[in-house]
């Protein structure tokens, strides 16, 4: 029998529509926003990254989730080298921290979009907390370029990426998505690791939800391939992975329907 108090909702395009329901309006990121900031800055930025928000994504993950990782001794083998991470997206708040759980106590960075650091008040303490926003100005490219590589490379650092790139919330298959975020691992020859968050029933009625997490990889760049090539097979190997264990969900807590209108 069909829930009808299943929440519904109606899309037409997978690669665009978003459900997060936030309006904010994004501040430009151009050559001068400051991706590299004082040593003070990045002292502060660390303790609140990794040491003051752990418990409270721990926390939040454990009580509200009782999130469990499947795989994480994957990400420990490369502890001593930066990677990238490639993770579905349908969390608005959680998906800010999972990863930094998975591979703690690596310090984790998120590739965002620029509405995520305009929030005002708050921009500031998203940056501190990982935020690298894209941006939205051709003459931003090069220095945020430079400071993916500084993460990815002389930091060893992880750093996340949603390629599915819009929120929709509770979603259990995983959206196609394009090839041109695998660009970074494969220019900068780091591995590369799927995180695939699965919804999983519990309780009584088995009407609870909890999250359990996949971790699968390291997909590493071939030698043989040119960047380009090997930006396409990163993403083939990651989301071929994600699709497969993305049919580990049993519960669908929102209904998604492709509207013909």
């Amino acid at each position: 029998m069909e829930d009808n108090s299943k929440k519904i909702f109606y899309y037409k395009d997978e690669l665009n529509d978003e459900f997060s329901q936030a309006n904010i309006t994004p501040r430009i990121i151009d050559k001068d926003y400051k991706y590299e900031h004082s040593v003070f800055w990045n002292v502060v930025s660390y303790i609140i990254q990794n040491v003051l928000s752990m418990p409270i994504k721990y926390l939040y993950a454990k009580i509200k989730f009782r999130i469990k990782f499947i795989g994480k001794e994957k990400l420990k083998k490369y502890k001593k080298q930066g990677y990238f991470i490639y993770a579905n997206h349908t969390q608005v708040f959680a998906d800010t921290f999972i990863p930094s759980l998975a591979c703690f106590p690596k310090r984790n960075f998120l590739i965002v979009n620029p509405e995520n650091v305009s929030m005002k008040g708050l921009n500031h303490i998203v940056e501190m907390l990982g935020a690298i926003p894209i941006p939205n100005r051709i003459n931003g490219m090069k220095n945020f370029l430079e400071a993916i590589e500084k993460r990815s490379k002389k930091e060893k650092c992880s750093i996340t990426i949603y390629p599915e790139a819009h929120i929709w919330p509770y979603y259990t298959k995983i959206r196609k998505f394009k090839s041109v975020s695998f660009k970074y691992p494969a220019q900068y020859n780091k591995p590369v690791f799927a995180l695939t968050n699965t919804y999983k029933s519990y309780g009584k009625n088995n009407n609870k939800v909890r999250i359990e997490t996949y971790i699968d990889g390291p997909f590493i760049p071939r030698d043989d391939l040119t960047i380009k090539e090997n930006q396409e097979y990163l993403c083939d190997l990651a989301y071929k992975k994600m699709v497969e264990r993305s049919k580990e969900s049993n519960i669908e807590v929102i209904k998604y329907i492709k509207s013909n209108d």
